[in-house]
């Protein structure tokens, strides 16, 4: 059936209007049209913020809404809970760093901060290093890395979870480095790791490129550690109990 409405909207690329004219109470044209126009934008806006979190790849759908902040994340002196979530860091190209132990909580707040910064239009890129790892040395050997690297270039904010539960080769080290100096002061990286920095030759065998890295890393860098024990541990152990 041909709808003269929705052929215009298409026209017009207005991609919700012929659907919501209907619902939209009228008390005069100015509130109607303003009204209209204001449900069109906000839903663009959230059909926008949808595809960008399937672009970003995220391991899981945890939200910051649901997100238990208790007593043991120690923030640094200049960030608290409402800044870090307002996501001013990203327009700053500032690093997050987020350490402590497994089961803190720290997967799930980078995932929830990820998440609505793709709703307030933010490209955003999430990966478990070691899977990160593995894509970049399997581009190398393929003849593809330069063309991986082109793709973050409009990336704002890329999320490297589980830092330090999988030791790097040589390699993988050495190309994990090169795209982090790429993204150095270009857009803002958040690091989750269940290692202090002084650590972080555990992973990365070369002591001159572990101290070459953490330096990018912690440069503008805002470090949130999470003391405690484990959420999965004290849960497990309260069922048990209980």
């Amino acid at each position: 059936m041909f709808d003269p409405i929705k052929e215009k909207c298409k026209s017009l690329r207005l991609a919700y209007i012929a659907d919501i004219y209907e619902k939209i109470p009228f008390e005069n044209p100015e509130q109607y049209l303003t009204a209209l126009l204001q449900q069109e934008l906000e839903l663009r806006e959230a059909a926008k913020g949808e595809r960008l979190i399937k672009k970003a790849h995220f391991m899981n759908e945890k939200e910051l809404t649901n997100y238990q902040w208790s007593s043991h994340i120690r923030f640094p002196p200049q960030l608290d809970r409402q800044t870090l979530e307002s996501l001013y860091f990203i327009d700053r190209k500032e690093n997050v760093i987020l350490t402590g132990a497994p089961g803190t909580g720290k997967s799930h707040l980078v995932t929830g901060l990820g998440r609505k910064a793709c709703r307030n239009g933010y490209e955003v890129r999430f990966y478990r290093v070691a899977d990160l790892v593995d894509l970049l040395e399997r581009s190398w050997r393929e003849g593809r890395f330069q063309s991986l690297r082109n793709k973050f270039k409009k990336v704002d904010m890329i999320i490297l979870d589980e830092m330090g539960y999988v030791p790097f080769s040589k390699d993988g080290a050495e190309l994990l480095f090169q795209l982090i100096s790429d993204w150095y002061e270009q857009c803002s990286l958040v690091i989750t790791s269940n290692l202090e920095f002084s650590q972080w030759n555990r992973i990365i065998v070369d002591a001159r490129l572990t101290a070459a890295l953490v330096d990018r890393v912690i440069h503008h860098a805002h470090i949130l550690s999470f003391t405690g024990d484990s959420y999965r541990v004290k849960h497990a152990l309260s069922n048990h109990h209980s």
